[in-house]
């Protein structure tokens, strides 16, 4: 079996995703012509997609998150308020959702779209920088190598369903070994820079503005020397 390792979906000085890749992730997904898709399972998918225009959409066919790079959404959800995802704040739409999708040209963003499964959790989950932290449980102390870190999160969506978990963390600098990556995870860096270090050694620097993806079981280590904050959408099972 192939040992899966991380995907980097966004470096800060990348090029937009191109216009038109046209790899969807199935007849109803609104995005399917500007999607890069970076990685895939059964379940779920990860990638950028760039979209400009409006959409919209009676019942959204899956769960994702969009991770805003560069440009402007505007999601409207029937019953309410009209929401603004701005560059590097994020949104989980449900799904079932049924909203209009509207963006600039030149917007573009990471996702993470769970596919597989049947639960309908309609709405639109808004994650911004902004939002206040609570303390969090620190690595296990024999991972890591050094003194335990101060960490901080605010899970701002859960579907128990799926296992799948969206919002923000932080912490102060810290170093970890290597182990198999306990979760599926998307983290989209705010502030900081972490080095994830892969099984061949090879040291990965993910900075502020980019994104990257973790497939459960990766070999990873984490080294940090400054304060990280990150958005995160990670997920217990990925078939």
């Amino acid at each position: 079996m192939t040992t899966p390792a991380l995907v980097m979906l966004h470096r800060a000085t990348s090029a937009p995703p191109a216009s038109a890749p046209g790899q969807g992730l199935g007849p109803a997904d609104p995005f399917a012509a500007g999607r890069e898709i970076a990685w895939r399972s059964e379940a779920a998918a990860a990638g950028r997609c760039a979209f400009s225009g409006t959409v919209d959409v009676a019942a959204f066919p899956h769960t994702e998150t969009l991770v805003v790079l560069a440009g402007e959404l505007t999601l409207s959800v029937a019953g309410a308020s009209a929401l603004t995802v701005g560059a590097h704040a994020a949104v989980v739409i449900g799904r079932g959702t049924k909203l209009r999708i509207e963006a600039a040209p030149g917007t573009f963003f990471a996702f993470h779209a769970q596919t597989a499964g049947t639960s309908a959790m309609p709405g639109a989950t808004l994650i911004t920088r902004d939002l206040p932290l609570s303390p969090s449980t620190p690595p296990a102390p024999e991972v890591l190598l050094g003194p335990s870190p101060q960490c901080r999160s605010h899970n701002v969506f859960t579907d128990e369903a799926v296992q799948l978990r969206a919002g923000l963390w932080d912490s102060t600098p810290y170093a970890r070994i290597s182990r198999p990556h306990r979760l599926a995870e998307l983290m989209h860096i705010l502030e900081g820079a972490v080095d994830l270090t892969m099984a061949d050694g090879t040291v990965v620097t993910v900075a502020k503005g980019e994104t990257v993806f973790v497939p459960q079981g990766a070999p990873c280590a984490w080294t940090s020397r400054v304060h990280v904050a990150k958005v995160y959408v990670v997920q217990e099972t990925v078939g």
